[in-house]
């Protein structure tokens, strides 16, 4: 599939409800022939203009060991962030919980939690986050870690509402904090998860397309009150490439393919234009490619237009951005570009779900 063909997912043109907020992720990218504190300040400016727009809310996503991405460590990210900021809401998109002791994830959250009163949200996945060989001879991280995820959610949560399950230790700062709880995934997992233990849920389908609604329809079906939630929020991650011109858009997003086959492809190694070219036509490519499934492309109407059939689709409460560019000016041209597509008010403040 070319990216000019830029599909509707299944649905109607048109929402007929109001249209979901919209919140951003943010990979603090580090750009060819950039370090990562020009990155890191990149993202500063990504959201304070982000803020001025409207946007509910910005999430850093937990990586480690990759050469391009330098939110290793998001509740620092976020400390700083919200240090030049004022109202946006932050949070991780997510913290890799099996890789922490979910009692210092509770501290750090804690902390964030009391310098930014209702500001700070804490997204949780069970992935990784890197390669195995980081995984186990860096982190130090137990292979199994990742079995007691549900437990280790339960234990955080009883942190920051300062139940702890350990007699005489509480989290401080955390305790009483409530930090709301987000619940990632990519498969039905997750969505079993966040709907037994009534929490929001955040679906990947930024990266990991195929089972997009297949999880959120057994989020929903199999959802469990909880004193947090009442009731289901889905938030559904989408790629936007947005530009003044569809041509420019498309240009843009051939780019962003080609960057990320090379990237997952060649695995560090230097690659001709030729072989590059070899490799994104090759199956493997494709799959690449197939990644970005559900992208935006285009000029605003037609970004508008693909969104709302995306929010059907995915039957969801709030749409997280992954804006996708080839360089920082092309990104923030394309988060104005969305703004006004979808005519975000300036005084819109977020609020967790339930709120």
């Amino acid at each position: 599939m070319g990216v000019t063909d830029n599909p509707h997912p299944k649905g109607d043109l048109t929402l007929s409800a109001p249209k979901p907020p919209l919140s951003l992720i943010d990979f603090c990218h580090i750009y060819p022939g950039e370090t990562a504190r020009e990155s890191m300040a990149r993202s500063v400016t990504l959201a304070q203009r982000a803020e001025e727009l409207g946007y509910s809310r910005i999430w850093y996503s937990e990586h480690h060991n990759m050469k391009h991405i330098a939110s290793s460590a998001p509740a620092v990210l976020i400390a700083h962030i919200g240090a030049k900021t004022e109202k946006i809401r932050l949070g991780s998109g997510g913290v890799m919980l099996p890789n922490h002791s979910p009692y210092v994830v509770a501290e750090q959250f804690g902390t964030l939690g009391e310098l930014y009163p209702d500001r700070i949200d804490l997204g949780l996945g069970r992935a990784p986050g890197t390669d195995m060989n980081t995984l186990g001879r860096a982190l130090r991280r137990d292979a199994n870690a990742a079995d007691h995820f549900p437990q280790d959610v339960m234990e955080l949560e009883g942190y920051l509402a300062g139940r702890s399950r350990i007699p005489g230790v509480e989290a401080i700062p955390g305790a009483g904090t409530n930090v709301p709880l987000y619940v990632l995934g990519s498969s039905l997992y997750g969505a079993t998860l966040a709907a037994q233990l009534g929490l929001p849920y955040s679906f990947a389908s930024h990266f990991a397309p195929t089972h997009l609604e297949h999880a959120v329809s057994t989020y929903r079906e199999n959802f469990q009150p909880s004193e947090k939630l009442a009731e289901p929020y889905v938030i559904a991650a989408v790629n936007v490439t947005a530009a003044d011109t569809h041509e420019d858009a498309v240009r843009q997003l051939q780019g962003v393919y080609r960057e990320r086959v090379r990237s997952m492809a060649g695995r560090g190694r230097f690659l001709t234009d030729e072989q590059l070219d070899g490799i994104i036509e090759s199956h493997h490519g494709r799959q690449i490619i197939d990644m970005l499934r559900y992208t935006a492309v285009g000029t605003r109407d037609q970004i508008s237009g693909y969104l709302e059939d995306f929010t059907r689709t995915a039957q969801a409460d709030e749409l997280m951005i992954s804006l996708q560019a080839t360089s920082q000016e092309e990104a923030m041209r394309g988060m104005d570009i969305l703004a006004e597509a979808w005519e975000l008010d300036p005084a819109h403040t977020a609020g967790a779900p339930g709120a």
